[in-house]
């Protein structure tokens, strides 16, 4: 085959032609994009900022049934991230996280206590070992920013409401010899700030 016939066949990726294939991979469920190995495409002008909102060539995604569908194909390897499809791989921009948890609530008491987050794109959740909650903090600022484990190497940063309202949860433990305050759910400890901070 020669090369004209060749780059006759390789097709541009596109939202669109990324939309068409996740649609049919997730027929039967969330699709097993860590299974899949395309050939990397390029990359798209897909960025998910901060507040969760993705754009597409500089111009808000307002459909929240294509942003909920592409949030299904999001992988991340090491510190970049792609929408994976059977067919093609391509890089998209993140800001912070591609996920935002936009609420959450509480069961039980204690150590038996069991956290869930649900996320902006409907993604549910329940903190525990599988689903650690970490907290990152600003090197200038001390600004804390929260974060649950969604599935694969993808989180979600809580958000401060969120946030605000977990920390009425928490409680001092020990925690690798220092006291800190944290939450407990699913019977796993996670410290959120060391207690001597607090005081």
């Amino acid at each position: 085959m020669a090369n004209s016939e060749k780059e006759q066949l390789i097709v541009k990726p596109s939202a669109e032609n990324l939309a068409a294939a996740a649609k049919a991979a997730g027929k039967k469920g969330p699709p097993p994009v860590h299974l899949w190995n395309p050939p990397f495409c390029g990359d798209l002008d897909i960025e998910i900022r901060r507040d969760g909102t993705w754009f597409y060539l500089g111009t808000p995604i307002n459909r929240h049934g294509l942003v909920k569908l592409f949030s299904s194909i999001i992988r991340r390897d090491g510190d970049d991230y792609f929408l994976v499809t059977p067919v093609e791989k391509v890089g998209i921009r993140v800001v912070d996280a591609p996920f935002v948890a936009v609420d959450a609530n509480a069961t039980g008491a204690g150590r038996d206590k069991a956290i869930t987050f649900v996320t902006h794109v409907g993604d549910e959740v329940t903190a525990g070992p599988d689903h650690p909650i970490r907290v990152a903090r600003d090197s200038e600022t001390g600004e804390p920013s929260p974060y649950i484990l969604i599935r694969a190497n993808l989180e979600a940063l809580i958000d401060r409401k969120t946030f605000y309202r977990l920390v009425e949860l928490g409680v001092h433990e020990e925690h690798e010899g220092e006291s800190w305050f944290g939450l407990w759910s699913r019977n796993t400890f996670f410290p959120l700030i060391p207690s001597s901070q607090l005081q």
